[in-house]
């Protein structure tokens, strides 16, 4: 059974987002599908997840919206109601697998070990968030992962940036890639959407310099 058909999305690069104003929600969507990424990751980190997440599903069907850092099992319903396409979490619990079962929402589980991926895959699922990346062992951990647990693709993050997204993207058995470096606060606050849609198509440029795996 597949439990996180996450998608369907061209970007493999999910800006990982904190709002301090839902009101930046709609702008930041926009300003990312010009830069060439149709995903978007709005994190509960902040009072203004789920009303950015509302906002962008209301104004902007053509970006692929879900939630990030949901951590509770009820919140996978607040999201899904909010209009969350999916949602991601940094690590795994029965309590969350059966609250993304019960609503029907794709979700993509955090990983850190070998024995998280294992029981991620005997759960169903085909993608992990290997989370948080730098702190897991980074480029060196997915190497090593990619023998034994092979089948199980990976989005890192944490720890990835413009520099080195390229080398993660490399890998066999990465999907795609998370990070917050799209997104920064400093021009969110100020409303700086050019520089952000700028960010955007560097980041998609490079992401399609990668050769498909085979």
């Amino acid at each position: 059974m597949k439990n996180n058909a996450i998608g369907p999305f061209h970007s493999k690069v999910v800006p990982v987002i904190v709002l301090s104003d839902s009101a930046q929600a709609v702008n930041l969507a926009h300003a990312l599908l010009q830069g060439g990424i149709d995903v978007m990751e709005i994190t509960l980190r902040s009072g203004a997840g789920l009303a950015g997440i509302e906002a962008v599903a209301r104004a902007v069907p053509g970006m692929h919206v879900g939630a990030g850092t949901v951590t509770r099992d009820f919140e996978m319903r607040q999201v899904r109601e909010a209009g969350a396409r999916f949602a991601f979490s940094p690590g795994l619990t029965p309590e969350l697998h059966q609250a993304a079962l019960d609503q029907g929402l794709p979700w993509m589980p955090g990983v850190m070990t070998p024995s998280e991926v294992m029981r991620a895959r005997e759960w169903g699922y085909q993608t992990v968030k290997l989370f948080p990346a730098a702190q897991a062992g980074g480029l060196a951990m997915i190497k090593a992962l990619a023998g034994p647990l092979g089948d199980v693709r990976l989005c890192p993050t944490g720890g990835v940036s413009a520099d080195n997204l390229i080398e993660f993207l490399q890998q066999p058995n990465v999907a795609m890639v998370g990070g917050s470096w799209l997104t920064p606060l400093t021009l969110l606050e100020a409303g700086d959407w050019s520089a952000i849609t700028e960010l955007a198509a560097q980041a998609s440029a490079r992401a399609k310099s990668v050769k498909p795996h085979r």
